[in-house]
């Protein structure tokens, strides 16, 4: 394989270390000592009025925790609760009272938070009274369930709690069940074309990217819930790419390698569908993959993308740098991060789901903890949950560039960034794009993704969901009431957007399969099978990579 991309020299920069704004936060203490002192008064004077019943602390709006009404009406349990939520405000108002700087303030309130939410009351027997009922009613069968469970996650999750009860899902069973055929393979991938279920279809076809630290079926979960399943009822001829999931034997692979790879399987799609251009979809990773696919295939003289859809994509790193992530997206655990990889060959998809988990551990953490080991529940059968939970690896040299984007921004800044000899500029991309979003995304803030749009040279549609990361890609016409916002006036930032946004009910996907018929050629009759003389169907989808073992892809 090839060797990593190249980043413009005077794009690397340096950066600060974690260490350093825990040595600022030590230092302002001392600088401040009065605030300390002030902290604690106040800290003492919040649990004297918790222990005489004076309180008027609440949990903030929507804080399920503490739903149960033992929390309000047992004396105990409310001054428990109190105390922990007293104690919690007065380290944040210190941390905002020491003169900070912007991000070390910012880091220190996500540490704070982190350690109160592992040091909550619910999170233990004695302080949970619902496990308490629980333990009464049951005779302690739920303890003994959830010291299963336990063992089990210590053995087979690498000690977190499991989000989903995996044996009520199947890839090809009752996931990723679209009809369709593998009508192309390359060492990197399996290239999908689903069968259509129309008479005519779009002019234009349609190609997916997904990410590359995820199986593809989150395009393709429980019928009813697919997105692929909604486009070729829309009448679009739709192909996915399938990842293969590398081992230490493919350490080498980079970016280089797979916008190569997906190169190879958009001339597939050109010969299968006939038709010289295409739509091309990524998201997350599989998006900036795609941006700069579409930047080489620009500077090499190649027009294949008809438009561009990005879901959920940061091509402007600087949109990641007030985030979760982003706050300790830092030199120190950047290189721990990269040698770590290195020396393994990959990185472990189950590693980053654990890191990813942690930025929200009261959703992704604490609440499975309760309910497996305290509760004695199952966690619940959920098809994303099931996909989030079915990761592949890395390969090192893809993180290892990956990293190398988040350090330098390189893809942001015309010919930052190249593959072999070609300078990649995005403003060179000017088919039209259409950028989703979700407001409450934790990994890739909206905020962010909506540079994306001033990056590339065509127009673009901008839609917010009202959701997050993942839940912005699922949004299935009828399912659960959801909305997103559009701004067809002129605006250039994310406030301008806000202020003149129309909201709308329901589901985005209609609106995303209107607009790609915008843009597609006139209709045709629809093929009778996949694939094509050149490629004729290798087996049935979903494919062998997506189902293949750990054991095998490390072979």
């Amino acid at each position: 394989m090839s060797n990593s991309v190249r980043i413009r020299s005077d794009l690397v920069r340096s950066g600060s270390r974690l260490s350093d704004s825990f040595i600022s936060l030590a230092a302002a203490v001392c600088r401040r000592p009065l605030e300390t002192v002030r902290s604690l008064q106040r800290s003492g004077q919040a649990l004297i009025e918790v222990s005489t019943g004076l309180s008027a602390i609440e949990p903030a709006a929507g804080d399920k925790r503490f739903d149960d009404p033992a929390w309000h009406l047992n004396p105990f349990y409310r001054a428990l609760m109190q105390g922990h939520l007293a104690v919690t405000r007065e380290a944040h108002q210190l941390a905002g009272a020491l003169d900070l700087a912007p991000r070390d303030e910012a880091r220190t309130h996500m540490a704070l938070g982190m350690i109160a939410d592992t040091l909550a009351p619910t999170n233990t027997l004695p302080g949970n009274p619902a496990a308490i009922r629980r333990t009464l009613e049951s005779g302690g069968r739920n303890l003994l369930e959830g010291a299963r469970q336990l063992a089990a996650d210590w053995r087979d999750n690498g000690g977190l709690p499991a989000m989903v009860d995996g044996t009520q899902f199947g890839v090809g069973r009752n996931l990723a069940v679209t009809p369709g055929a593998v009508v192309h393979r390359h060492a990197m991938l399996e290239l999908i074309e689903y069968q259509a279920q129309t008479k005519t279809v779009h002019g234009t076809p349609l190609f997916i990217v997904p990410p590359q630290i995820n199986k593809y079926y989150i395009w393709d979960l429980a019928p009813g819930r697919s997105l692929i399943e909604h486009l070729v009822r829309q009448g679009f001829q739709v192909f996915v790419v399938s990842w293969f999931d590398p081992g230490p034997a493919q350490s080498d692979w980079g970016l280089q390698d797979y916008v190569l790879a997906l190169e190879d399987a958009m001339q597939a799609v050109r010969e299968i569908s006939r038709s010289p251009q295409m739509h091309v979809l990524g998201a997350c990773s599989g998006g900036i993959t795609s941006a700069a696919l579409l930047a080489y295939l620009q500077a090499k003289g190649s027009d294949w993308a008809r438009s561009l859809t990005l879901l959920v994509s940061l091509l402007d790193i600087r949109g990641i740098s007030d985030s979760s992530m982003g706050l300790f997206a830092h030199l120190e655990t950047l290189d721990l991060a990269r040698t770590a990889s290195g020396t393994s060959g990959v990185l472990q998809g189950k590693d980053l789901a654990k890191v990813f988990a942690w930025l929200r551990p009261n959703e992704l953490v604490w609440n499975y903890w309760v309910n497996n080991y305290l509760m004695g529940e199952k966690p619940p059968a959920f098809d994303i949950l099931y996909w989030n939970s079915d990761t592949t690896r890395l390969a090192a040299q893809l993180h290892a560039d990956f990293i190398a984007l988040l350090e330098t921004n390189a893809l942001a800044h015309d010919g930052g960034l190249a593959i072999g000899e070609l300078p990649l500029s995005l403003s060179n991309v000017r088919c039209d794009s259409y950028v989703v979003a979700g407001r409450t995304d934790h990994i890739t803030p909206w905020e962010g993704c909506y540079r994306t749009r001033d990056l590339l040279g065509g127009k673009s549609e901008f839609v917010l969901t009202g959701t997050g990361h993942v839940q912005s890609i699922v949004s299935p016409p009828g399912g659960k009431k959801g909305t997103f916002m559009t701004n067809s006036a002129a605006h250039d930032s994310p406030q301008g957007f806000e202020a003149g946004a129309t909201a709308h009910e329901g589901s985005w996907w209609p609106h995303l399969s209107a607009w790609l018929a915008e843009r597609s050629d006139a209709q045709r009759r629809a093929p009778a099978r996949a694939g094509s003389r050149k490629h004729p169907p290798l087996c049935d989808a979903p494919g062998t990579y997506v189902i293949a073992s750990s054991e095998s892809a490390a072979a």
